[in-house]
């Protein structure tokens, strides 16, 4: 089982170099770089891979539709260039807030897009002209739109490799059985093992029944908040904000995928609490709000003993590369901890 973080939003590059070169020599496997409507994560990858050596890379995520799947190729292959074959590409839906709000783009068919981003990203970086006629995009433009001289091409430059590994954050059924079906990873937000196989184990086996062989197992990139101590509640206290603002505040009432996703786990009456809270202005009510009982399923706070059980019980469930986020003044001391306990 692999190990990886993500930096903060708020970090400047300079202090995530620092950072994740003291903690790739602590054995840190993946980094990831979120990029919501925020810096863009590309340029931070690149900045990390110029400082690193040897942890993978990756971007969570690149929303599909702001970047057309060409300009993700290339993206990809130079990332994959700069950083000698340790690029991985998180793409993602987003959702109509961020796309149409931030973006300007109407968020239309997000599994067609994602399907036929995905299948040009394979084509490009494989420097097969490419030449795509999906159900939400056409490369290049059918007859009849733009100018009509556009023509086939192929990625000028050789890519460090074939093919980049391509993970999709998922949370929706639909969404996550197109990821067990055509790509190299999943990444779902808020995972709760014990519920993964109730919530989307039919999903995922409808995906594996149409996954290429070629493609190898599905990767799952999940976890939560980690800490090993005694001071549960306080350390739980501390993770609250952030699912109040998943739950409550990431997309608007009738769209909010981490919202529908809680109620899936059983907490449908909490979660509207939640959403009605926060979307009033009451943040502080709408964490207060959060079930610990949730708070401590979704996340790896506690003694040793029952992180190492919390560890077993996302392994159990197929997670390859445990994603902590960690709580407390020593990421580094608790970063080896956990890969003792993982290894």
């Amino acid at each position: 089982m692999k190990l990886s973080m993500a930096l903060s939003s708020a970090t400047s590059a300079r202090e995530a170099s620092d950072r994740v070169t003291e903690l790739e020599q602590a054995g840190l496997d993946t980094v990831w770089v979120p990029e919501a409507y925020g810096f863009d994560s590309p340029t931070f990858m690149g900045y990390l891979a110029a400082k690193t050596q040897v942890v993978e890379i990756g971007s969570s995520i690149l929303n599909i539709y702001s970047r057309t799947p060409a300009a993700l190729a290339q993206t990809a292959a130079g990332l994959d260039h700069v950083s000698g074959g340790r690029a991985i590409l998180g793409l993602g839906a987003s959702g109509p807030q961020v796309i149409e709000g931030w973006h300007g783009l109407p968020y239309k068919k997000p599994l067609a897009r994602t399907r036929d981003v995905v299948e040009i990203l394979r084509k490009a970086l494989r420097r097969d002209v490419v030449i795509h006629e999906g159900s939400a995009v056409h490369v290049p433009l059918p007859a009849g739109e733009g100018t009509g001289l556009g023509k086939p091409l192929k990625l000028m430059d050789k890519p460090a490799r074939p093919s980049v590994p391509i993970y999709l954050a998922a949370l929706g059924e639909k969404n996550v059985e197109l990821a067990a079906e055509i790509a190299d990873g999943w990444k779902p937000t808020l995972f709760m093992p014990d519920k993964a196989n109730e919530v989307w184990g039919r999903a995922i086996s409808l995906g594996q029944a149409r996954r290429p062989a070629d493609l190898g197992p599905l990767e799952i990139v999940a976890g939560g908040a980690c800490a090993i101590g005694d001071d549960v509640e306080g350390l739980l206290d501390l993770t609250r904000p952030k699912v109040a603002l998943y739950v409550g505040g990431m997309g608007a009432r009738g769209s909010n995928f981490y919202n529908r996703l809680m109620g899936e786990y059983g907490y449908e009456k909490e979660a509207a609490e939640i959403q009605d809270l926060y979307l009033s202005g009451k943040k502080d009510e709408a964490a207060a709000a959060v079930p610990r009982r949730l708070l401590e399923m979704i996340n790896l706070i506690g003694p040793e003993g029952y992180v190492k059980d919390r560890v077993q019980a996302y392994r159990d469930v197929g997670v390859t590369n445990l994603h902590i986020t960690p709580v407390g003044p020593e990421p580094t001391a608790l970063l080896r901890r956990m890969r003792e306990i993982v290894t």
